[in-house]
């Protein structure tokens, strides 16, 4: 029988957030709210990786060294999203979130244009 621990999506919650010109944050969440802590998070802005989670390990992309961070304290409740520091004019664009639970994998696609 199948489990159906696997089965969610990924949401942008559509409240705009205050932003912190020094710390942008990416919204986004798993839904149903199940914890993403064993599940494996990629971050990428077009081909750039930005940040990696896997194995409750944390690795950030090149370029992007002590400027992100997950909020690994709230993946138990499905929060996955990204939080950017020191952000500047290039950090604009489309950001795509993706999450692997397994086999599956599902994505969604963040827009920022709050640096410039």
């Amino acid at each position: 029988m199948a489990t159906a621990s696997n089965e969610f999506k990924l949401i942008v919650p559509s409240n705009i957030e205050r932003y912190n010109p020094s710390a942008v944050t990416l919204s986004c969440r798993l839904s149903p709210e199940i914890s993403a802590v064993d599940l494996e998070i990629r971050w990428f802005k077009e081909t750039d990786c930005v940040c990696v989670y896997k194995n409750s390990k944390v690795t950030e992309g090149r370029g992007y060294e002590g400027r992100v961070s997950l909020f690994t304290q709230e993946l138990e409740r499905g929060n996955v999203s990204l939080q950017l520091r020191n952000c500047t004019e290039s950090d604009d664009g489309y950001y795509l979130c993706q999450v692997t639970d397994g086999d599956r994998t599902e994505e969604i696609t963040v827009y920022m244009s709050k640096c410039s």
